[in-house]
């Protein structure tokens, strides 16, 4: 949107809540399961439930944006059998392995957006990549990588 590719962006099911993680963060987790002396089956995730609507309210009021302006309700995204409310309790991983997630929702929103952005050739708002660079000691260069925003 901000990049003037699309003016709407369509979705389905605003109100249904997720447990929005950090992917390298989970990667990480796996490996640590990996290194145990024993087989491990774990659930990884934050344990903090947000919706999708709270998402785009993040995402979009980062850049500057009301969602409500953007965002359009179409059926066709809504999932016949939509689970309304998905919450992991990684407590086995935090007692076994140690693991905790240190990237918070409004973190990892922040991140997504500015990725997006440099991706797409715009200078992104930089809260994401302070936010790596503080937690995590890097920041990766998307501009080398390849996207489509053709459907």
């Amino acid at each position: 949107i901000v990049a003037g590719k699309q003016k709407h962006l369509y979705m389905g099911n605003l109100d249904s809540r997720r447990d929005w993680g950090y992917a390298p963060e989970y990667v990480e987790a796996m490996w640590m399961m990996l290194q145990h002396d024993e087989p491990l089956d774990l659930v990884i995730g934050t344990g903090e439930a947000h919706t999708v609507r709270e998402f785009l309210e993040e995402a979009f009021g980062y850049v500057g944006l009301d969602y409500q302006e953007y965002v359009r309700i179409d059926p066709k995204y809504f999932r016949p059998t939509e689970v309304d409310y998905l919450l992991a309790d990684a407590t086995k991983a935090r007692e076994i392995l140690g693991w905790e997630p240190r990237v918070r929702f409004h973190e990892l929103v922040r991140i997504m957006v500015d990725a997006d952005m440099e991706l797409l050739g715009l200078e992104p708002p930089g809260e994401g990549k302070r936010i790596l660079d503080e937690k995590f000691g890097d920041w990766h260069d998307w501009k080398d990588q390849t996207i489509s925003m053709e459907r």
